[in-house]
């Protein structure tokens, strides 16, 4: 188990060697304009960023706990606000260097560890509200596809985006519902799960997660998130001086997503770049500047999240410092 856990950990780290060097080579990256770019970010941008990152981890820390009150028992303690916030901080900020679902989950299934069922809820809600996130991006997918197809511009990928986050918000609750209702079918004739999807499915409704209600809360912040992200992305583009229409960064994310979602690299580094490089030139951005922008949009981001989590765990610190904080920061629940 080490030695393959070893090979797919150096199989990971050659592959994103082998894919910022191919970025580098078929983009003919000059790499010392990107740092000149860096060094030209100004403080005021930085910042901008950095409210974004805070609304973008707060919206996730939002999610979990939503799952998170769905997920625990009558005698299990609730993580507070602040707590929550800095734990999916502290998960995001790892991310940029480990897997995000594995530095996401084990961040939250550490700070849960007093607060009861630490890996059901910090790992299996981790997983659950994150499949939100990749389930509306899979429909955005759709709009990004149909708008290249048809070779349409911004408000053409706006007003299919808009149509299928609608469509995502209107189906999830029934496809939610009638998953449930097969589900309490199945329970009611003693019929037991014959594969593991259905065996997770029924685990789910156990512990309360198929609510229609749920669902199309976690499919709503994700859709947030993924606008704040889309933010974020014209942020750092504005902040290094390339012209890049916000509509193609918003057009080619959903297929970064999916990229590194499919492809693991630690923080999706290497995976994230080309294939933001790659679809932003599909889009019609020059080869030259997505690549540019993309590795200029790792370093920002990166240092972003982490001045965010710094601040998160400060403040957290605080609040465990101060002993009249404390009974407010337990009992603080959404």
């Amino acid at each position: 188990m080490k030695l393959r856990r070893s090979f797919f950990w150096a199989a990971s780290a050659a592959l994103t060697v082998f894919l910022i060097v191919l970025l580098i080579k078929i983009s003919k990256l000059d790499l010392h304009v990107t740092v000149q770019q860096l060094r030209s970010v100004s403080w005021v941008s930085f910042t901008k960023l950095v409210l974004l990152t805070g609304i973008h981890v707060y919206l996730s820390s939002l999610k979990w706990r939503r799952v998170d009150a769905s997920l625990r028992r009558s005698s299990d303690s609730a993580p507070s606000t602040t707590m929550s916030f800095a734990l999916t901080s502290t998960g995001v900020a790892l991310g940029q260097i480990l897997p995000v679902q594995v530095s996401m989950s084990a961040a939250r299934t550490l700070g849960t560890y007093f607060h009861g069922r630490a890996f059901k809820r910090g790992t299996g809600g981790t997983l659950f509200e994150q499949a939100f996130d990749v389930l509306i991006v899979g429909f955005l997918v759709i709009a990004s596809g149909i708008t290249r197809f048809c070779r349409g511009g911004g408000m053409m990928w706006m007003v299919c985006a808009f149509a299928m986050t609608g469509f995502a918000l209107l189906a999830v609750g029934p496809a939610v519902q009638m998953i449930r209702r097969k589900v309490i079918s199945l329970n009611a004739r003693a019929v037991a799960p014959r594969n593991r999807i259905l065996k997770s499915i029924a685990g789910l409704q156990e512990s309360g997660l198929l609510n229609p209600s749920l669902a199309r809360q976690l499919m709503g912040l994700s859709a947030a998130r993924f606008a704040i992200q889309v933010l974020m992305a014209g942020e750092t583009a504005q902040a290094i001086g390339v012209h890049i229409p916000l509509w193609h960064l918003a057009a080619a994310m959903p297929f970064v997503i999916i990229a590194c979602v499919i492809v693991v690299t630690p923080g999706g580094l290497g995976v994230n770049e080309l294939s933001y490089a790659t679809t932003l030139h599909l889009f019609g951005t020059p080869l030259n500047v997505g690549a540019q922008w993309a590795l200029a949009n790792r370093v920002l981001v990166a240092s972003s999240c982490f001045v965010v989590a710094a601040c998160a765990v400060a403040l957290l610190g605080l609040t465990r410092i101060n002993p009249a904080n404390r009974p407010a920061a337990v009992m603080q629940e959404d």
